[in-house]
C-alpha cells in the first residue's frame, strides 16, 4: 500500500524514528499510525533515534587481536555514561564491531569520513567504465551514483552488512544496542593493523 508522505512525516515527528523505518512500519500496519508507533517502540527504534543527538563523552577502547597475532584492531566506541561503558552488553558490542573491522577492512566509519580525493578517484573510474560501455549521459549519471552507493556500503563501517547477521547493517546493530542500553552510542574511530601492511 502507498503511504502518503504527510503520514510518514507525522509518524516521524511523533517517534523521532528515521523516514524509512516510519514508512515500513506504516506499510506493515496498513497506515494505522498508533499501531505503527507501537511497532517502532517494540523494535526500540523510536527511542534510539531520539538519543542520537546526545553527548557521548564516556566509552572504551576495544583491542581485538585475530588468532595468529597477524591482524589487530583498536576501536574507540563512545556512550553517555561510565555506567553503561562498564556493562557486558556494551563491551560485547565493542568486541563485535572490532571483529567486523578485522573481517571487512572498512575505509571509514561513515561516508562523510571518506576523503574527497578517494571519492573523486572512484567517480572517475565509474565514469570511464560507463562511457566505454556506450551508455547515454542520463544513464551514466544514474549508474555512477548506484556504484558509488555500493562502494560506500562496502567501505563504510556503519553501512556494511553485519558479519553476525547479514540482514542488518552495522548501524542497525548499534541502534538496537542504543535501544537496549538507553544511551546514545557512537563509533568514534578505529585503526586496523595487519602485519606487513600500512595502517588505513
Amino acid at each position: 500500500m502507498e503511504i502518503p508522505a504527510a503520514q510518514v512525516k507525522e509518524l516521524r515527528e511523533k517517534t523521532g524514528a528515521g523516514m524509512m523505518d516510519c514508512k515500513k512500519a506504516l506499510q506493515e500496519t496498513n497506515g494505522d499510525v498508533e499501531k505503527a508507533i507501537d511497532q517502532l517502540r517494540k523494535k526500540g527504534i523510536a527511542t534510539a533515534q531520539k538519543k542520537a543527538g546526545r553527548e557521548t563523552s564516556e566509552g572504551i577502547i576495544e583491542a581485538y587481536i585475530h588468532p595468529g597475532s597477524r591482524l589487530g584492531v583498536l576501536l574507540e566506541i563512545n556512550c553517555e555514561t561510565d555506567f553503561v561503558a562498564k556493562t557486558n552488553e556494551f563491551k560485547q558490542l565493542a568486541h563485535d564491531i572490532a571483529m567486523q573491522i578485522a573481517a571487512t577492512n572498512p575505509l571509514a566509519v561513515q561516508r562523510e569520513d571518506v576523503a574527497q580525493d578517494v571519492i573523486d578517484r572512484e567517480l572517475d573510474i565509474y565514469r570511464t567504465q560507463a562511457k566505454e560501455q556506450g551508455k547515454p549521459e542520463n544513464i551514466v549519471e544514474k549508474m555512477i551514483q548506484g556504484r558509488l552507493d555500493k562502494f560506500f556500503q562496502e567501505m563504510c563501517l556503519l553501512e556494511q552488512s553485519f558479519v553476525k547477521d547479514q540482514n542488518k547493517t552495522v548501524k542497525d546493530w548499534v541502534t538496537e544496542y542504543i535501544a537496549k542500553l538507553g544511551e546514545n552510542i557512537i563509533i568514534k574511530r578505529f585503526v586496523r593493523l595487519q602485519l606487513g601492511e600500512d595502517a588505513n
